[in-house]
């Protein structure tokens, strides 16, 4: 980042972030970064509609083979770490060995340890797999993702092409506004690039995902809610607490602090 990291006066967005590591722990947290346990808060929240189809769930990786595994496409991943989704289009071709393989190995992986991210600690192993949202030219959807301070949104992150050579990401306000920022830019032979620096279209649904996100991160001092839209639907993708750890710059620098005075790290919910 270029600075020492300020625990005891936090001042920036990062900062306050890592604060949040070590200070905001609760059991709703870890419910919540469980990517099987938090369907229950969602549809108690909000309702199951925005939930994706989940097809099979299993702590037993053995059981990732052509027998449980009959509807396409779909995602494999675990539920307790973070990234790591085994994509399937079709069954043709499928090496369920190779498939099994890398989700044990998953399975035995703490993502607290490198992290330290509390909340993934005691989140036991599963593997579920769900439905592979596509959308008309079957293409993965973007990434909307809501980031809300105390209960109010401020900020929308908007990643398109993932998993592309044209993978991008911009930011922006509430109001669909393109914001002079970036953070945790797109990584690309070891650089950070620019985002693509044209507004995209506003999603059709934004106003209805504004307002889920506000209800599902009612609880939480900050947290950032994130949605597929595909045709005239919206879908639930995760909650997650500390945006890329806390360990990206935000640039230009001055966000970092402009969006760190959003956060108040002594109000309680």
């Amino acid at each position: 980042m270029g600075y020492e990291l300020n625990l005891q006066h936090p001042r920036t967005l990062n900062e306050k972030i890592n604060w949040l590591k070590l200070h905001d722990r609760t059991p709703l947290h870890s419910q919540c970064s469980d990517k099987y346990a938090v369907r229950d808060y969602v549809k108690g929240k909000i309702g199951e509609n925005y939930l994706v189809p989940l097809y099979f769930s299993t702590e037993d990786a053995a059981d990732i083979n052509e027998r449980n595994i009959d509807k396409f496409p779909c995602i494999i991943k675990t539920n307790h770490d973070s990234s790591g989704g085994v994509f399937l289009r079709e069954k043709e071709g499928v090496d369920w060995q190779e498939i099994q393989a890398k989700m044990a190995k998953r399975m035995h992986r703490n993502y607290y340890t490198n992290s330290r991210e509390w909340q993934y600690k005691n989140i036991k192993p599963r593997i579920i797999v769900e439905q592979l949202l596509l959308d008309d030219e079957g293409k993965i959807p973007a990434d909307i993702k809501v980031h809300v301070f105390h209960g109010k949104p401020e900020m929308i992150q908007m990643d398109e092409g993932r998993g592309t050579d044209g993978h991008f990401r911009n930011w922006y306000s509430p109001s669909w506004d393109l914001l002079p920022m970036r953070w945790s830019s797109v990584l690309k032979n070891g650089r950070l690039t620019d985002p693509k620096n044209v507004p995209v279209d506003k999603p059709r649904s934004l106003d209805k995902i504004l307002e889920l996100s506000r209800q599902l991160a009612e609880p939480f001092l900050y947290a950032r809610i994130d949605w597929y839209e595909v045709g005239n639907r919206i879908y639930f993708g995760e909650i997650t607490f500390h945006h890329d750890g806390g360990y990206r710059p935000i640039l230009p620098k001055e966000w970092d602090y402009k969006l760190g005075e959003k956060l108040d790290l002594q109000h309680q919910k």
